[in-house]
């Protein structure tokens, strides 16, 4: 008699175990929230043992962190480190940079690709200016979420709870003055970039540094991606972030071209 294959459940597809568990992984990471066995049960249709032992090896392999509940689980550290090392080689391929160079050309300022990584802006790539007073940052560099104009300008756009999970682990932090370290706050500013499409570092991060940052366009809808211009508050100003607005919005649409399959 004929054994019946019965079709894989909705969502965790593969023709080998390693595949189920790559889709597995997908789902969970397309997720804005952290999932339970019981949850993915309900929306996969699989065995609840098998599901466990799926979570269990993903976790194994540090694809998976349990949270300290014991039921929840969330995107590990060593996925984390391949989705920034893929975003980070991507580069290599030419085609941001050659955006990037020639923004910099264009604004003789430093500009940058950032994107979010955890809870925090890692810089993708970035293109110095030949000014000879400038802030050195390399790609792979870290800024926090709160107080850089990428990270602002990513935040804006994710719900309450997103940005609850982001940033209500630990106080705000004070890197100068000017650095928002108040929830309310900054939730205002957010609905102001929101609204006007762009967002600004004044001098929030570093002391006498500035910086507005736009997004970059995804067929998605919510874009992991900015593009940034920075320099001394001598160069920039507010003013003169409105007059580069136009020039950062066509690198972000170009970068866009460049990000779509």
């Amino acid at each position: 008699m004929d054994r019946v294959v019965e079709p894989d459940p909705a969502g965790v597809n593969g023709d080998t175990p390693t595949l189920r568990l790559f889709s597995l992984l997908e789902l969970i990471a397309a997720k804005e929230q952290l999932v339970t066995l019981q949850g993915l049960v309900e929306e996969t249709g699989l065995p609840k043992p098998t599901l466990h032992r799926m979570l269990q090896q993903l976790e194994a392999a540090g694809l998976l962190v349990r949270q300290a509940d014991g039921r929840h689980y969330g995107v590990g550290t060593r996925l984390h480190r391949l989705a920034e090392n893929l975003l980070l080689n991507a580069t290599h391929h030419g085609a941001r940079h050659a955006v990037l160079r020639h923004l910099v050309e264009e604004l003789g300022e430093t500009c940058n690709l950032t994107a979010l990584s955890g809870s925090e802006i890692v810089y993708l790539d970035r293109v110095e200016t030949s000014e000879p007073l400038r802030v050195y940052l390399r790609p792979g560099s870290r800024v926090p979420l709160h107080c850089s104009a990428s990270g602002k300008m990513i935040l804006s756009q994710l719900s309450p709870g997103q940005r609850r999970k982001l940033l209500g682990h630990a106080p705000l932090r004070p890197y100068t003055p000017n650095t928002i370290t108040d929830l309310d706050a900054l939730e205002s500013e957010l609905a102001r970039i929101r609204r006007d499409g762009y967002a600004l570092d004044d001098e929030e991060f570093l002391s006498g540094l500035f910086c507005v940052a736009v997004l970059v366009p995804s067929a998605a809808g919510r874009s992991n991606l900015a593009v940034a211009v920075q320099a001394p508050v001598m160069r920039l100003t507010v003013d003169k972030a409105l007059q580069v607005l136009p020039a950062l919005q066509r690198a972000a649409e170009a970068f866009g071209e460049v990000e779509r399959p």
